[in-house]
C-alpha cells in the first residue's frame, strides 16, 4: 500500500474518531503516531513521541499563548468587562437597538486584549445579556449579537488563532496581527450596521435606551481607556519593533495584572485567574502537540503533495482552488472547534497554497475569517453553545435565528477580503 493511501486512510479515521466524540487532541496524537509507524516504523514513531512534546513546549513562540489567555482572564475577573459595557452603553444611549450595538462594541474592545472568541462571548454574555433582557430586547437579537460579537476575538489582534496559524506556517506573528487589524475592525462596524438594519426592518425587536448627555458620553470614555492603553502598547510596540509579539503578550498580561491589582483584586481572584489560565493553556498545548505529531505523519505520507498535484492537473484557477478550500473550512466549522480545525487542516492545505504561489498572510486572514463563521453556524456553532450554557432559559433555535443576519454580514466581509486583498495587507505594504 502506498504512503498516500495510508495518509488518506489516516485522515478518514481522524474524521471518524472526531464524529465519535474522541477528544480532538487525543485523536490527532493517535492518528499521527499510528500513521507515522505504518509509513516508517514503530521505533521511529516512539522516538518522535518522545521529542515532539519537548519541541512544542519549549518553543519560545508558543509562550505567547498562555500570556494572551491570562490577559483575557484577568480582564474578566478584575471588573474591566463590566466597566467596558457601562461605557459603551452610555455612548450608545438613546439609540434604537443601542444596547445591542453596545454589546457588539464591547465584544470588539474586549477581544482586543482577550484573543479568544469563547472567552469574549462568555464574559460579555454574563455582563450584557441581563441588561438587554431588562429593557425588553428580543432574546434572539440579544444573544445573536453577543454570539456574533464574540467571534471578533478570533480576528482582532492579539488573536490566538492568528498566532497559531503564523507559527504553524512559519509566518511573522507581527505581520499576521497587523493584517488582521482592518478585517477585525470591518467586522465590528458591519455587525453594528447589521443591528441598525435589523432595527429598521423589525423595530419591535428592541426599544431605545435611556438618552444620555454628551457630557456623560465623553465621561464614559474613561471605561475604555484601560483596554485601549493595553492594546496600543502591544500593537504599537510590535509594529515599531520595540518588542516581539511574545514579549508583547507578556507586557500586555503584566499591564492587565497591574490594573487588576489597582482595582482591588485579591489573592483569591488572582489564584482563580491563574488556575483558569493553566487549564485553558493545557488544552491548547495538548492540541498543538497532537497537531505537530499529525503534521509529521502527513509529511511522510505525502498526501498534501498528492492533493496539490491533483489540483494542478485539474487546471483550475488558483482563486477557484482557494474558494474550494474555504468551502471545506466552512463545512468543517459547522462541526469543529476553531483552533482544532486550524491545527488539523493547516499542515494539509498550506503546502498547496505554497505551490500555487498565493500570499500566505492573505490566505491566513480569509481562512481565520471562515473559521470564525463556523463559530456561529449550525449545527455546532461553539459561540452559540457557550451562550446557551450562560443563558439556559434561551432556546437554541432563538440564538441561531438571531445570529443569522450577522452570518450574512460575515459573508459580505469575506467577499470583500477576497476581492480586495489589500484590505488584509495594507499595513504590510
Amino acid at each position: 500500500m502506498g504512503s498516500e493511501m495510508i495518509g488518506a486512510i489516516g485522515l478518514g479515521l481522524l474524521l471518524v474518531l472526531m464524529v465519535l466524540r474522541v477528544p480532538v487532541a487525543l485523536t490527532m496524537l493517535l492518528i499521527g503516531v499510528g500513521g507515522f509507524a505504518w509509513v516508517i516504523s514503530w521505533s521511529a514513531a516512539i522516538a518522535q513521541l518522545k521529542t515532539v512534546p519537548i519541541e512544542v513546549l519549549s518553543n519560545y513562540s508558543f509562550s505567547a499563548v498562555p500570556m494572551f489567555i491570562l490577559m483575557g482572564v484577568l480582564a474578566a475577573h478584575s471588573g474591566m468587562a463590566g466597566k467596558l459595557f457601562d461605557a459603551t452603553r452610555t455612548i450608545c444611549g438613546g439609540w434604537k437597538g443601542g444596547l445591542a450595538i453596545a454589546a457588539v462594541g464591547s465584544c470588539g474592545v474586549f477581544s482586543a486584549i482577550s484573543g479568544s472568541s469563547l472567552a469574549t462571548a462568555s464574559t460579555m454574555t454574563r455582563v450584557a445579556l441581563p441588561e438587554m433582557e431588562r429593557y425588553g430586547y428580543n432574546r434572539g437579537l440579544a444573544t445573536g449579537a453577543l454570539a456574533a460579537g464574540g467571534t471578533l476575538g478570533i480576528m482582532i489582534p492579539p488573536s490566538i488563532a492568528l498566532l497559531i496559524y503564523a507559527i504553524l506556517t512559519e509566518q511573522s506573528v507581527g505581520d499576521m496581527f497587523m493584517a488582521g487589524l482592518i478585517p477585525g475592525l470591518m467586522g465590528l462596524v458591519m455587525y453594528a450596521l447589521t443591528v441598525t438594519v435589523v432595527m429598521r426592518l423589525r423595530p419591535s425587536l428592541a426599544v431605545a435606551g435611556e438618552p444620555t448627555s454628551w457630557r456623560a458620553k465623553v465621561g464614559s470614555i474613561s471605561g475604555l481607556i484601560p483596554f485601549f492603553a493595553v492594546f496600543l502598547v502591544m500593537i504599537l510596540g510590535i509594529y515599531f519593533g520595540l518588542f516581539t509579539p511574545t514579549e508583547g503578550a507578556s507586557v500586555g498580561a503584566f499591564a492587565t495584572l497591574l490594573y487588576a491589582l489597582f482595582k482591588g483584586m485579591r489573592w483569591v481572584g488572582f489564584w482563580r485567574s491563574v488556575q483558569e489560565t493553566l487549564a485553558l493553556s493545557a488544552v491548547v498545548f495538548f492540541m498543538l502537540v497532537g497537531a505537530e505529531t499529525l503534521g509529521y505523519f502527513i509529511s511522510v505520507s505525502r498526501i498534501s503533495f498528492s492533493i496539490s498535484d491533483f489540483l494542478y492537473g485539474t487546471e483550475m484557477a488558483p482563486i477557484v482552488i482557494v474558494l474550494c478550500i474555504l468551502l471545506l473550512y466552512f463545512i468543517l466549522g459547522m462541526f469543529m472547534d476553531s483552533i482544532a480545525m486550524l491545527v488539523i487542516t493547516v499542515p494539509v492545505v498550506y503546502p498547496i497554497i505554497q505551490a500555487l504561489g498565493i500570499d500566505p498572510i492573505w490566505f491566513g486572514i480569509i481562512t481565520v475569517l471562515t473559521v470564525e463563521l463556523g463559530l456561529i453556524t449550525p449545527p455546532v456553532g461553539m459561540n452559540v453553545f457557550v451562550i446557551k450554557a450562560m443563558a439556559p432559559h434561551v432556546r437554541l433555535g432563538e440564538i441561531f435565528k438571531g445570529v443569522a443576519p450577522f452570518i450574512v454580514a460575515d459573508f459580505i466581509r469575506l467577499a470583500l477580503l477576497i476581492a480586495f486583498p489589500v484590505l488584509s495587507t495594507f499595513f504590510l505594504l
